[in-house]
Formats: structure tokens, C-alpha cells, sequence
């Protein structure tokens, strides 16, 4: 399913559909950076408020239980989800930036940076990895047979001389 390559003046424009689609990504990082941060900003004024004692309450006891398991597997949970919609966010500002779209595109890009021609596919060097691979996975299949033959061998001379 190849697509048609925009013309300059369309792949420029901030309104193309290229554009918002690659934007997508940006602005849903986005959103989900302001959730999460809605999350850790509620989670933050429920501990403080937690912390303030009663009334009545003796100064030199705290009013609460703190189960410290409990506190750092939350603790825990806000960071990855500030961290994770942080880096979505700076993917798709980057995706953006640098004008891709989609797998074939950060191809085309990384193979004209490296001085190769980017229309045209590897196919002798594929088929070489894939060889190779064979050979090595073969090589462990044969390393593995072998394993468990000498293996059966030295428990049946040890039962030998045991009786």
C-alpha cells in the first residue's frame, strides 16, 4: 500500500491532513499529560490534608496509619504515568518536527542521512540476515540435542555402576 508522496506546499501546511494526523500523537500526549497531572495534584492534596491533625487530637501522635507498601506502589504508579504521557507527548512534538508519518517515512529519512538510495529495498541484505539467523539457530537446536544426549549417556553409565 503505497502512498502518494504530498507536494511541498501540502506537506508544509500546519492544516494538511499529514499534518494533524502526525499532531495527533503530540496532542493526545498532551491531554494525557494534564490527566495525569490532575491525578498527582489530587493524590498530593489528599495525603496533605491527611496529615493535618483534628481538633481534639493529641499533637505528638498522628492521626493516620501509614502502610508504606501501599504509599510506594502508588508512588510508583504516578510516576510511570507522568513519565509515560510525558514521552508520548515528546514523540509526537518530535514525529512532528521532523515530518513523519509513519515507519516508511523515518525509513526513507534515515536511509537519505546515510547516503543510500531510499527508494529502493534491500532484499540481498535480508535474505542474508535471514540465512544467518538460520545458521544460528540451527547450531543451538543441534548444541541443545547434543546437550541432552550426553546427558542420558552420563546418567546411564552412573546407574551402571551403581548395581
Amino acid at each position: 500500500m503505497a502512498q502518494s508522496l504530498p507536494t511541498p506546499s501540502e506537506s508544509r501546511s500546519i492544516f494538511s491532513q499529514r499534518s494533524r494526523r502526525q499532531l495527533g500523537l503530540f496532542f493526545a500526549g498532551a491531554s494525557f499529560f494534564a490527566i495525569s497531572t490532575a491525578i498527582t495534584r489530587r493524590s498530593l492534596v489528599r495525603k496533605y490534608k491527611q496529615s493535618i491533625p483534628k481538633f481534639y487530637q493529641p499533637s505528638n501522635r498522628p492521626g493516620f496509619q501509614v502502610n508504606g507498601a501501599m504509599e510506594a506502589f502508588e508512588a510508583l504508579n504516578i510516576a510511570t504515568i507522568n513519565v509515560l504521557s510525558i514521552g508520548m507527548m515528546a514523540s509526537g512534538g518530535l514525529l512532528w518536527a521532523f515530518d513523519i508519518s509513519s515507519l516508511d517515512d523515518m525509513r526513507r529519512k534515515v536511509r537519505t542521512n546515510m547516503g543510500v538510495d531510499a527508494s529502493r529495498d534491500d532484499k540481498e541484505a535480508e535474505e542474508e540476515i535471514e540465512e544467518w539467523f538460520a545458521t544460528v539457530l540451527s547450531r543451538k537446536e543441534f548444541k541443545h540435542l547434543k546437550g541432552t544426549s550426553k546427558d542420558s549417556k552420563e546418567s546411564k553409565d552412573e546407574e551402571e555402576k551403581k548395581s
